[in-house]
């Protein structure tokens, strides 16, 4: 088992912007973000299409959670595949999350890292993971959604706040950068926890 003072297993950070954000992009964010929503609900959406007799269009399922719990279940295994999948899909929703919340200007690639940094560390299912607990971690992880529902609330008040600040000042304020980023990270090891189980490490209750 991993050593509890060893570091994380999802680690999340975003670099500051130390420079004057673009005011123009900022303004109109909520606007300039819609074509890459789109690509993101197309690759993290479910099946969509017609009757079965008609055909239909099927799209990539998002996050691989339900198929992985039976694997390590029932097989200890995690096809690394489907490892790789989720850690480049979670990326890509981090960066289009964090130019959502203003914390960059450049605009979120579909596959390079760019400013927005998270890694997840490979689980040796037979030696790391107990079998049985990805049946109970969506329960065990209850305490952390409920903390996260009033945080994402916060959040989304200091990155109103910080829009008005970028307008007036060119500059995103470090409290509020490093609160949102905080987030952030919280929410993303309670994934990676709770849905992604890479890790039987509980959580911390912490923003650093």
């Amino acid at each position: 088992m991993q050593p509890t003072n060893a570091p994380y297993a999802v680690r999340f950070g975003v670099d500051y912007p130390d420079r004057e954000l673009n005011r123009a992009t900022t303004a109109f964010r909520v606007i300039v973000v819609i074509p890459i929503l789109v690509v993101l609900a197309t690759v993290s959406g479910g099946s969509i299409g017609a009757g079965s007799n008609r055909g239909g269009i099927a799209m990539a399922g998002g996050l691989l959670v339900f198929a992985p719990l039976l694997m390590i279940v029932f097989r200890e295994k995690y096809p690394r595949w489907w490892f790789d999948w989720n850690v480049a899909l979670l990326r890509f929703v981090n960066r289009v999350g964090a130019y959502l919340l203003l914390l960059r200007d450049e605009y979120p690639s579909t596959d390079e890292e760019q400013s927005v940094h998270l890694d997840l560390d490979y689980p040796d299912v037979s030696a790391d993971l107990n079998r049985w607990l990805p049946l109970v971690k969506w329960l065990l992880a209850i305490p952390h959604f409920f903390v996260l529902i009033f945080l994402w609330l916060a959040a989304i008040v200091v990155a109103v706040i910080s829009w008005f600040a970028i307008l007036f000042t060119g500059r995103y304020p470090q409290w509020a950068f490093d609160f949102v980023v905080g987030v952030m990270r919280w929410h993303n090891r309670v994934v990676g926890y709770a849905l992604l189980m890479v890790t039987d490490r509980y959580p911390p209750f912490d923003l650093d």
